[in-house]
């Protein structure tokens, strides 16, 4: 029986960074030479992002453009040498504040899409790897929300982008335990919290790609396809150990440190076909038969190595590349993004998803419509 998503709702904070003022801040907080202030141009440009959404707020994002402290938020530089920006600490109350809301704002959405009222949800998972809180924003879903204190809870945390299709798997997991099972996954990611002071390439790109949301998908088991509805038919993972220290996302004294290495895209332009057409020929499709594809966009590079490794035309990604450019890298609720982008727009199934994250790891779905 699939797991069929019967709502699916996405947030963001209302604070919007556009490419320009990006390059500005990364000018003020990054850049220590008039000489590296000159490849920022062209890291902005290559980021495939026109705008983000960031839940620091505007009047933090104006404070570091004009040089003014009416925020008096611990963002905002200190003008000290080698300064290394919040501590982590500060960092996760900014959290502990700001996922709760957007958490709400999509599960809302999902529920009321889905005609599901809160107390009939029996299994929540949680995901999110940008912060870490206890009780966390699990424990606000349930009591504003008002679902039923005995709901099971699950949290995915610290796995990466892909770490949706993770919560995805479990919903899938747990669904089957009952036909009465609802299940609401909700994934919240703040990634500008992590903003890296200071000049370091790999962590400066990171600054200019990740952004702030949140998407959440209710669902449970059907015996039989209902028209239109899009179900999780099969889900894989597949671990690239040589490539370990490719991606990773580790947790420093200033926030958690994200790398990116430029070995990422000949990595997956190399590795990623073998091993899918393997996988699908196992749920009896070929690349060939899907019809949509929602790739997560850890970048252009990544993105673009993806879709040349399965053989690709630029239409085939359209959506993905539109998440990017209108909200940026969201980690782990941007291919939330992208389904819903699809499912809005009556895109055709089969469709597979695709998420990489710290391993190197790649994690894949199989949805049906």
């Amino acid at each position: 029986m699939p797991f069929s998503i019967l709502g699916l709702g996405t947030a963001v904070p209302d604070a919007t960074l556009d490419t320009s003022e990006g390059q500005r801040i990364a000018n003020v907080l990054c850049c220590e030479t008039e000489e590296q202030k000159t490849f920022i141009p062209a890291i902005y440009a290559g980021s495939g992002i026109s705008r983000r959404y960031m839940c620091l707020g505007r009047a933090v994002v104006d404070d570091i453009l004009t040089g003014t402290r009416f925020s008096a938020s611990p963002f905002l530089p200190t003008g000290v040498p080698g300064e290394r920006g919040p501590t982590t600490r500060q960092r996760m109350q900014i959290y502990e504040r700001e996922a709760p809301p957007l958490a709400l704002q999509a599960s809302a959405t999902a529920l009321s899409q889905a005609e599901t009222l809160p107390g009939e949800i029996t299994h929540l998972v949680t995901v999110s790897c940008t912060g870490f809180a206890a009780p966390g924003f699990d424990i606000a879903l349930i009591n504003e929300l008002g679902l039923s204190p005995t709901v099971h809870r699950t949290h995915v945390g610290f796995m990466g982008c892909h770490a949706a299709l993770n919560g995805l798997r479990a919903a899938n997991a747990f669904a089957a335990t009952s036909a009465d099972a609802r299940v609401l996954v909700c994934s919240v990611e703040l990634c500008s919290l992590h903003y890296h002071y200071g000049w370091d390439p790999p962590k400066v790109v990171a600054n200019a790609l990740f952004a702030d949301g949140a998407g959440a998908v209710v669902g449970r088991k059907t015996d039989a396809p209902s028209a239109g509805t899009w179900q999780l038919v099969a889900s894989g993972s597949h671990l690239v150990p040589e490539a370990a220290d490719a991606m990773t996302w580790t947790i420093g004294d200033h926030g958690f440190g994200m790398t990116l290495s430029k070995r990422i895209p000949e990595v997956i332009g190399a590795r990623l076909r073998p091993w899918l057409d393997e996988w699908l020929a196992e749920q009896g499709v070929r690349v060939a038969d899907v019809k949509s594809w929602a790739i997560h966009p850890g970048g252009p590079k990544i993105l673009d190595s993806a879709a040349g490794a399965l053989g690709l035309s630029a239409d085939a990604v359209w959506a993905s590349r539109e998440v990017l450019s209108e909200y940026g890298n969201m980690s782990s609720a941007t291919v939330l993004f992208i389904l819903k982008r699809l499912i809005d727009s009556g895109a055709e199934g089969p469709c597979v998803a695709l998420g990489f994250g710290p391993g190197l790891n790649v994690e894949v779905a199989l949805f049906t419509r």
